[in-house]
Formats: structure tokens, C-alpha cells, sequence
């Protein structure tokens, strides 16, 4: 067995043609219709892009217990037990959160790996020399730091050749070609794009009749403030759009190579992401701070398997914290090498149809935390303003860029072994969210019959009745005691 998963970042259900879309250009995301399982209840467990990955090694939901941070000593990594079992793994990417101090642990526990440079804010080129940035950026632009950062970057990526996604994709092909008569070989290919800014060439730009100079292509994550945004949210979806295409292009090049080499007879593929992305719906930029709306959390994701996928969709509840089973069953190895998961593998759902779950669990740390069967999504919000008690636990108390603030860390008492850290003890770090969910107030929506998710649906009637399937999904999954309290629920 060889499996090659192909992540993007900020992959927006909605703007897939396999899902629906109509004006995205995507030939190669079509293609995967040919030889992928196309998932329709797919979810995201934490969001954003750290913790998602955290549940990709571990299988463990991350954002009961921990908001952004590394792999901890603690963890269990579906890597390293591939290692342990004799599969090579390699990965390669552009997404720089990987080598900053909120996400350093993840790449060196693969057995190589290549890292290109460049994308977002990343701190690449020297920006004490500041950058011109254009004065036509739109109000809800993004300011500050990282924007300079991002058009000093630029300065190295002037063509398509250049850009680090573009090299990202030629490495990932670069393992194929030295690896294609091997076995046992795991290849992750992880691409930061279409997440924003929304640079991208002109060439895909003018697919989508785009206005010559960029616009709104890194709008700043927020309620829309007042006035009359429309025309230009509109150019902001067609710049993501034009990104999504190259994407697209860079999917063709492997699908091209597997064709080329029969590859699917023996290769497994996994096409997936991490979280969604507003652009103007539910008059919000961005992600983290709002409702967890379907945009964000209801995600597309793909999947072949020699032998038992030839096409066709499965509506079976899943979540990403099911990859990390999965990929371990694919390599015949044993789940149990992750310690107590909240996962389970797919492959009994794809190959005779026996259901993984009934339910999942998605939210953001010290935001909103949810639960959905499948068909409704219960949405649960702080139970106060001051949005507390709040804890990080932790062995690693590093945020994206940085350590934890030294208050803190002065209140950093030991938490005793639990499930979600394997049976070690490790520091429990009082903590406070940039948002709070409790200006938002508790939701409960049926996507099947309102996809927009106007209606609110939650009543006094019903809310006992959703407030305790949450609290029992709660317990399964080991959430410390101080969470129930800060969403006002009963522990036990």
C-alpha cells in the first residue's frame, strides 16, 4: 500500500463543483469523480489550522483542551506509528505555521521533509526594508505586520514557476518519480493555498473577469460594517475562485502523474482540508470568531481505494479526527498505536457500509462548541461574557508566534494524567479567547432543509433535549471539568 493525501488549506465546500458549484473552474476536482469517494457529511473537529492538524496525527479532538500549539511530548502520531511499522513518510508544504513556534513539532516526525517558503505573512524576506503596498486595497483589507510581510515575500514570487505552492506541487511529483516502484510510502503534499491573501497569477485572474489591479484579496476576519459592500465581496469571492483554479491545476498534475503510471491500482489518495472560509455570508469575514457556520466546518473531502472506491459519494457522518484510524488501517497497522482515539476508520463505512459515528464534535478553543448528528447542528455558546473558566493544557505553552505570556505561566499549576494526554500529567495554563461566542448566543440549525442557516431553531422546549446529547458527547471525549462550566452546562 501507498497513499499520497493532498491537503489544501481553506478549502471551501461550496466553491467545488463536486458539490454543487456551477461558476468555479475545477476540471481536475471533477476528475476525482472518477476513481474518489466523495463525502457529503464530512466535518471539521477544531478549527483552525494547528489544531486541525493536531487531529490529524492524533485523532483526538484538540480544542476541548488546547487552542493552537504544537504536537506535544504526550501525543501519539499517526506518523511516527506509520515509522514504527516501516512505511517512509515524507512531507512537503508551504505552510509556514509549521516552522513557527506554534507548529514546530509536527514536521520532524516524518522521516524527511521539504519546506518552501513565502507564503502569507511568513517572516522570509527581511521586511526592515518596507515593501510598496498597493493604496487600491479595499477598506476590509487586512493591516499591519503581516501585509508588509506578505508583498515583501512577493518580491520572490513574481512568476508562477516561483510561487511556493507551485514548488510544492514539483517536489510532491519529484517523490512520486523516485517512488513510484516502491511500496509502503506515505506522501503528504500540503499545499497553504486558496487560504488568503488570494495571490494569485494573472492568467487565473482573468477567468474570472477580475479588475486589473487586486482589491479585496485578504479581507480582515470581522462582522461587515455598515455600508455597501456587495461588488466588492463579490470581486473577493472571484479573487478566492481564481486561487481555488490554480489550486485545481495543481491537483491535475499529480492526478496526471497517477494516470500515467496506473497508480490506483496499488495507491490510496486523500484529497482534503481543514477548515472553510466567509466571504461576506452571515455578514462575516473570515473564520474563528463567528458561529461555526456550514461554510466553515462542513467540509469537502475525497478518498480512493484500490480495490473499493470507484466513484460515487457516501453521506455517512464523518470527521477529520477519522483520518488518522484510517490511514493507520489502510497500513494494516493498529489503532490502538494512538492510544484512545476519538476517530474511527472508514474503511468498514466504504466497504460495507457499517456507519463510523452518530454523532461529531467541532468548535474552536474558548469559542463555540458544537454537535451535530448528521443532520442537525447544535451550536453552544459561553455561558457569560467574560467567557471563563478557560485553560490550556499543555507541555508545550507556545501560541502561533510565541510563548505563552509570563501571567500566565506564573498560574501554571500540574493537571494529573487524563485520557487526551495519554496518561501523563502536564500543565494546566489559565487562558483567554480573542472571542467570545457569547455575543452570538446558542443555535441549532437543520443544514438539509436550510442551507443557508437562517432559522434559528433552538427553543426552550428543545434545548434540554440538545443540551444533553452534547453534554454525553462531552464525557466520551474526556472534556475537563471547567468547560461544562463556562458553557453552563451540568457535568454529570
Amino acid at each position: 500500500m501507498r497513499l499520497i493525501m493532498i491537503m489544501f488549506d481553506t478549502l471551501t465546500r461550496k466553491y467545488l463543483p463536486n458539490y454543487g458549484n456551477q461558476w468555479v473552474q475545477a476540471p481536475n476536482f471533477r476528475r476525482l469523480a472518477e476513481r474518489c469517494t466523495r463525502f457529503d457529511r464530512f466535518y471539521a473537529g477544531s478549527l483552525p489550522c494547528m489544531p486541525a492538524r493536531r487531529e490529524l496525527h492524533t485523532g483526538k479532538y484538540n480544542f476541548l483542551h488546547r487552542g493552537w500549539g504544537p504536537l506535544e511530548p504526550f501525543d501519539c502520531s499517526v506518523v511516527e506509528s506509520l515509522r514504527a511499522k516501516g512505511v517512509y513518510t515524507h512531507l512537503v508544504t508551504d505552510h509556514s505555521h509549521y516552522w513557527e513556534d506554534g507548529g514546530a513539532t509536527y514536521h520532524n516526525r516524518y522521516d524527511s521533509w521539504e519546506g518552501f517558503r513565502g507564503q502569507e505573512g511568513d517572516r522570509y524576506v527581511p521586511h526592515d526594508i518596507m515593501p510598496a503596498v498597493p493604496d487600491v486595497r479595499h477598506s476590509l483589507n487586512k493591516s499591519g505586520l503581516s501585509v508588509a510581510q506578505h508583498y515583501r515575500n512577493r518580491t520572490r514570487q513574481k512568476t508562477e514557476s516561483q510561487m511556493s505552492g507551485s514548488r510544492t506541487f514539483r517536489a510532491g511529483l519529484d517523490f512520486l518519480r523516485e517512488h513510484s516502484e516502491k511500496d509502503r510510502w506515505f506522501l503528504q503534499i500540503e499545499c497553504f493555498d486558496p487560504h488568503e491573501p488570494f495571490y494569485v497569477p494573472e492568467k487565473y485572474r482573468s477567468l474570472y473577469d477580475l479588475p486589473g489591479q487586486e482589491t479585496l484579496n485578504w479581507p480582515r476576519y470581522g462582522l461587515l460594517p455598515q455600508g455597501d459592500y456587495h461588488e466588492d465581496l463579490k470581486n473577493a469571492r472571484r479573487e478566492y475562485a481564481a486561487l481555488l483554479t490554480l489550486c485545481d491545476s495543481h491537483l491535475g498534475r499529480i492526478l496526471d502523474f497517477m494516470d500515467g503510471h496506473d497508480m490506483w491500482k496499488d495507491t490510496a489518495l486523500i484529497v482534503n482540508t481543514d477548515h472553510g472560509f466567509l466571504l461576506g455570508e452571515h455578514e462575516c469575514l473570515g473564520k474563528n470568531f463567528p458561529p461555526l457556520y456550514d461554510e466553515l466546518v462542513h467540509l469537502p473531502f475525497f478518498l480512493h481505494i484500490p480495490g473499493i472506491t470507484t466513484g460515487g459519494s457516501q453521506d455517512g457522518l464523518c470527521s477529520t479526527v477519522d483520518v488518522a484510524p484510517t490511514i493507520l488501517d489502510l497500513f494494516g497497522c493498529e489503532p490502538s498505536s494512538l492510544g484512545e482515539t476519538d476517530g474511527r476508520s472508514l474503511l468498514p463505512l466504504l466497504s460495507c457500509g457499517r456507519p463510523v459515528r452518530d454523532h461529531a464534535l467541532f468548535g474552536v478553543h474558548g469559542g463555540y462548541t458544537c454537535y451535530t448528528d448528521g443532520n442537525h447542528v447544535f451550536m453552544k455558546a459561553s455561558a457569560s461574557k467574560e467567557n471563563k473558566p478557560l485553560y490550556e493544557y499543555t507541555m508545550m505553552p507556545t501560541n502561533i508566534r510565541g510563548f505563552f505570556r509570563k501571567e500566565q505561566l506564573s498560574q501554571a499549576v500540574m493537571a494529573p494524567a487524563s485520557r487526551f494526554t495519554n496518561g501523563m500529567p502536564c500543565m494546566k495554563i489559565p487562558s483567554k479567547s480573542f472571542y467570545s461566542s457569547w455575543e452570538f448566543g446558542d443555535r441549532l440549525y437543520c443544514p438539509a432543509s436550510d442551507p443557508q442557516e437562517e432559522r434559528n431553531l433552538l427553543t426552550e422546549e428543545n434545548r434540554a433535549f440538545w443540551e444533553g446529547l452534547l453534554q454525553k458527547a462531552l464525557r466520551d471525549a474526556g472534556a475537563p471539568g471547567e468547560e461544562y462550566q463556562r458553557l453552563g452546562l451540568r457535568e454529570s
